[in-house]
C-alpha cells in the first residue's frame, strides 16, 4: 500500500495521526454530552421553573437572590464543569430578570454567576476544563494528579475566594 502512494505522504498520514492521538476526545465528547444536555433542559421549560422557584425562596430579595446564585454556582461548579453550568444558567438569569421587574438591573446576578462559577471551578479537579486539561498532561508525564488531595486543597481556597467574592458584590452592586 505504501508503494502506492506519493512520496511524503506516508509521512504525512502518520504526522495526522499522531496529532489526531494527542486530541483530549475525552474532554471534547464530554462538552458535547452536555451541552446536549443543557439544549434539552432549556427547551423542557426546566430553567425558567428553577427560576420562579430560586425566586419563591429567595423572596424575590436581589440581594439574597445575588448571594444564592453565586454560592449554588460555586458549589454546583467545583462538583460539575463550570462551562456547562454557565450555560444552563444564563437562560435563568435573563429568565428572572422578567420576574424581578423591568426596573431591576440583572449586573449583581451577572457578576455572581461569573464570580461563583469562575472561582468554585477551582474547588475539584473536575470542575474547571483547566484542570481536566492539567490533569491530562501531567498523568502522561508520570505525574499524576489525584481527585481527592486536590480537592482537599482546593476546595477551602476556593471558599475563601467566594467569601471575599461576596463581599465585593454586596458592597459595590447591592
Amino acid at each position: 500500500m505504501r508503494n502506492n502512494m506519493p512520496r511524503g505522504a506516508h509521512d504525512q498520514s502518520k504526522n495526522v495521526h499522531k496529532t489526531f492521538c494527542e486530541v483530549e476526545w475525552i474532554t471534547i465528547f464530554f462538552f458535547i454530552g452536555l451541552f446536549i444536555v443543557v439544549y434539552g433542559v432549556e427547551t423542557t421549560g426546566l430553567l425558567e421553573m428553577l427560576a420562579h422557584w430560586v425566586l419563591e425562596l429567595t423572596g424575590g430579595d436581589l440581594s439574597i437572590t445575588a448571594v444564592a446564585v453565586m454560592w449554588v454556582s460555586a458549589v454546583a461548579s467545583a462538583v460539575i464543569d463550570n462551562i456547562p453550568f454557565v450555560a444552563t444558567m444564563i437562560p435563568l438569569i435573563e429568565n428572572m430578570g422578567g420576574m424581578l421587574g423591568e426596573s431591576t438591573t440583572l449586573t449583581p446576578l451577572w457578576w455572581s454567576l461569573a464570580l461563583g462559577s469562575c472561582l468554585g471551578g477551582n474547588g475539584s479537579l473536575i470542575g474547571a476544563s483547566a484542570n481536566l486539561i492539567v490533569a491530562g498532561f501531567a498523568e502522561r508525564a508520570g505525574q499524576p494528579i489525584r481527585f481527592l488531595p486536590f480537592m482537599l486543597l482546593a476546595f477551602p481556597l476556593m471558599i475563601g475566594t467566594i467569601l471575599i467574592s461576596t463581599v465585593y458584590v454586596y458592597l459595590r452592586y447591592l
